[in-house]
């Protein structure tokens, strides 16, 4: 098990990380996500020891993870770090990069492991290329690979498919997560992409002005997020005005929506006033304007500029909101 026990760090004067406490169990993929800057990164980096923190303490198996004051090469032999700058060997092939940690002295695990991992990320034929020859793309995927080679008990990725093109993200995701899962190897991921997470994660934490603000299921977050900020790690979200009737006394209320879950009215509800139209293939994402504020929604087609329309959202999305206020 992986602990962080009352972690805090700040760089110089700024405070990144405040009292954060998580707990990590054997082969469970845990997603870190929030907005740019919210510490995801520097939690990573304090995980694996190259960070020292102000407070606090990092356990594997209730052993300490120690930081650079006390390792002269910071970073823990039983994990491994996908850092943002991938750091290869530029003048070197792929496969050299990817067997560079891998034993000389058993040739043909060496190979055997090499080409299973380069399949993994779809670089096979890739093998004999030098890396500085490759795409941002191609480099990220030879970096995972890379910190894959040695089998770690742990694997910290950050924003590990930011760089790879969305023809080929989508399986690589599919591949590479399966992968870790039959292997139970935990993983933390640092991501701003819901995609990274949603289908694959068993816990997603929430991070926000330096603490943890949430923690759950990704299904149970984006179901019943608890504030509009953590619905819009998702994508465009709403908090919209409804009115209810208790004990013969009416009362308002805000709740989150969706725009998949606001649907359009010619007669009454939200009063909205369109701003404009955005083809996204299988719908047009509009935005218009309620009570000074934007708010989205899905329609089958575009609505012309300046047109008032109603919105309204189904009693049981009412209810169930309702519900986690």
């Amino acid at each position: 098990m992986l602990q962080v026990d009352h972690v805090s760090f700040a760089y110089d004067e700024a405070m990144i990380l405040e009292d954060i406490n998580l707990k990590v169990n054997e082969g469970e993929h845990v997603c870190i996500i929030g907005e740019s800057g919210c510490g995801k990164s520097t939690l990573l980096k304090i995980i694996y020891g190259l960070l020292e923190t102000q407070t606090g303490e990092v356990y594997w198996n209730d052993t300490p993870v120690l930081g650079p004051s006390h390792n002269l090469v910071p970073g823990e032999s039983y994990m491994k770090y996908l850092s943002q700058d991938f750091d290869l060997m530029p003048y070197t092939t792929v496969f050299e990069n990817v067997s560079q940690y891998l034993s000389v002295l058993e040739p043909e695990f060496l190979k055997e492991r090499t080409t299973e991992l380069l399949e993994i990320i779809e670089m096979s034929q890739f093998a004999d290329t030098k890396v500085r020859y490759l795409s941002g793309g191609q480099q990220q995927r030879v970096a995972l690979a890379r910190v894959l080679a040695q089998e770690p008990n742990i694997l910290l990725l950050d924003e590990p498919f930011s760089h790879i093109d969305n023809f080929r993200k989508n399986n690589m995701r599919r591949n590479l997560f399966a992968y870790l899962r039959k292997k139970n190897i935990m993983v933390l991921t640092a991501t701003h992409d819901h995609n990274d997470m949603l289908p694959f994660a068993d816990r997603v934490i929430v991070l926000r002005n330096r603490k943890i603000i949430a923690k759950d299921t990704p299904e149970n977050l984006y179901r019943n997020p608890k504030d509009l900020y953590t619905a819009s790690l998702f994508g465009e979200a709403n908090k919209i005005p409804i009115t209810i009737l208790k004990s013969y006394a009416k009362t308002k209320r805000r709740i989150i929506v969706y725009p998949h879950e606001l649907k359009v009215s010619e007669k009454s509800g939200l009063e909205t006033t369109v701003k404009s139209s955005f083809y996204m293939g299988t719908h047009y994402m509009i935005i218009g304007t309620y009570e000074n504020q934007n708010i989205y929604f899905n329609y089958h087609k575009p609505i012309e500029k300046g047109k008032n329309i109603f919105l309204n959202v189904s009693i049981e999305i009412i209810n169930k909101r309702m519900n986690h206020i």
